[in-house]
This record gives structure tokens, C-alpha cells and sequence, in this order.
């Protein structure tokens, strides 16, 4: 138990070289365009990654007249301001909680040697 600290700290290490190989080799496959490997067939996706502006969004619909149709191109997903939750009078959060589920989340780690 004393060196679990430092076993995972050699497996992050481990895991973060691990990801830079990886992408390092699949750079060389994208470049190079070919779809088969020694006898492996290599499918590729391409994804672009989109992020919203909310309120900008809402501001161009309205200026637009295009509001309506929002609720149908657009999931909204309503998050917790943690902040200002936990600053507010429990008579305005506590009955919301009825619309919001809590369950735990998987802890994350730092751990640095100390000198």
C-alpha cells in the first residue's frame, strides 16, 4: 500500500506516453492517405468538435426571427453554476432539486512527488 502513489504515478506517465505514440502513428497514417496496413484495414472518422454560444445563439435567432425553430436544431442541456449555487438561499435550490438527479462521478487524481 505504501507505493501506490508512486505506481500511479509511473502508470499516468505510462498512459500520457502511450497516447503521444499513438497520435504520433496515427499522423503518419492520415498523411499518407493508404487505407490498408500489412494486411489491416485502417477506417478513419472525422469529426469536427462544434461549441455553442448560448446566448449568442438566442440573440441571432431572435434578430432573425428565427426562434422557433431552436427547441428542434438545438439540444439544451442546463447546467448547475456550482458557484452560485451553493450561494443561494436553499428556499430557491432545494425544491429544484426535484429536477435534477446526483449521482457520483469517478474521482480524479494529481499526485506529485514532494520534495
Amino acid at each position: 500500500m505504501d507505493n501506490l502513489a508512486q505506481l500511479w504515478m509511473q502508470y499516468k506517465r505510462a498512459e500520457v506516453e502511450a497516447t503521444e505514440r499513438r497520435r504520433d502513428i496515427e499522423d503518419i497514417m492520415l498523411a499518407s492517405g493508404k487505407t490498408e496496413w500489412a494486411g489491416y484495414k485502417v477506417r478513419v472518422t472525422a469529426r469536427d468538435n462544434w461549441k455553442i454560444d448560448g446566448d449568442r445563439l438566442q440573440e441571432v435567432a431572435a434578430e432573425r426571427g428565427l426562434s422557433a425553430h431552436l427547441s428542434s436544431l438545438f439540444r439544451w442541456k442546463p447546467e448547475v453554476n456550482m458557484t452560485l449555487w451553493k450561494a443561494s438561499d436553499p428556499a430557491i435550490t432545494k425544491p429544484l432539486l426535484a429536477a435534477i438527479t446526483i449521482t457520483p462521478g469517478r474521482p480524479s487524481f494529481a499526485i506529485s512527488k514532494e520534495d
